[in-house]
């Protein structure tokens, strides 16, 4: 019974998860500054009809209830709406780039991670402090440079690209956690205990620093995870590659609100589920340890 109680509460809070973002975006949206106004309406390139047809979805736009009516029968049709700059179902136009997206992270994430773990196993095992913060310098470096400066820097650079950029992004932002969790680990009386027994590194690190530190390793997990979707719009626009990033930025420019939402929830979505799957792993991890 516990298990389905608790299915039933995951699956509530991320209904009304789901709820929010649809309302709260559709809001920012449609009071966001020149939501109204459509530079083709002044272009004489556009015959007199196609100018009232958009000055007639100006004022239908001014009804936030018909915009939030059309989203919801949207997304009851499953097809998430009509994408106002292409023209066609908004699901069509997602199925594709998510698949870009996914493979993006999917490269960038582990080599992250690897980088992130490498450093900061290295430098917080360096007893000499002015040491260790010589090494923490690159990281500082690349935290303190945009992420678009270093998308842009690599592409006129001629090397390197989306998934280096967001592998450093994300191995700089982890690797300050990392090094100062691992430093604190390897104080513990029985660490220091068994290195003065002369137990490898790599034992220690396996058997006892892993396990004790992975209910903030999986909450680490969860913010990387955020930190990679931030990081997606800049990165795939200077790169060009056609993911939801670059979707969402495209949508932003035409009024695209049908898009726009989707891309939103997509992405609220994989936040909500990072954050659950942390947070469960976190609670066995506990139960396991009181146990």
């Amino acid at each position: 019974m516990r298990p389905v109680l608790s299915a039933a509460k995951l699956f509530a809070r991320t209904i009304a998860i789901v709820l929010l973002v649809l309302f709260g975006a559709t809001v920012l949206v449609r009071f966001a500054p020149g939501y109204l106004s459509d530079a083709r309406e002044m272009d004489t390139r556009y015959a007199g009809a196609a100018r009232a047809e958009l000055s007639a979805e100006a004022v239908r736009s001014h009804s936030l209830a018909h915009l939030l009516d059309t989203e919801v029968r949207g997304w009851a049709r499953g097809d998430a709406g009509l994408s106002r700059q292409y023209g066609v179902p908004v699901s069509s136009l997602l199925a594709p780039r998510l698949a870009v997206t996914g493979g993006l992270l999917l490269r960038s994430l582990p080599l992250a991670w690897a980088l992130a773990l490498s450093a900061s196993l290295f430098s917080s095992s360096i007893r000499n402090r002015s040491a260790a913060m010589l090494w923490q310098t690159p990281a500082a470096l690349l935290l303190a440079v945009p992420t678009a400066a270093m998308a842009t820097i690599c592409l006129l650079a001629g090397s390197g690209g989306p998934v280096l950029v967001m592998a450093l992004l994300l191995a700089a932002r982890d690797f300050k956690f990392l090094h100062h969790a691992l430093r604190k680990a390897w104080l513990d009386p029985h660490l220091l205990h068994a290195r003065a027994q002369g137990l490898r590194a790599h034992r220690l690190v396996a058997a006892h620093i892993v396990p004790s530190l992975a209910p903030q390793l999986a909450a680490l997990a969860s913010l990387s995870m955020v930190t990679a979707l931030s990081a997606l719009v800049p990165v795939e626009v200077i790169f060009n590659v056609p993911g939801l990033g670059e979707l969402a930025w495209n949508a932003a420019l035409n009024r695209d609100l049908p898009v726009l939402l989707a891309v939103t929830m997509i992405m609220a979505l994989g936040v909500t589920l990072a954050g659950m799957l942390s947070g469960q792993q976190a609670a066995q991890q506990e139960l396991w340890r009181s146990a």
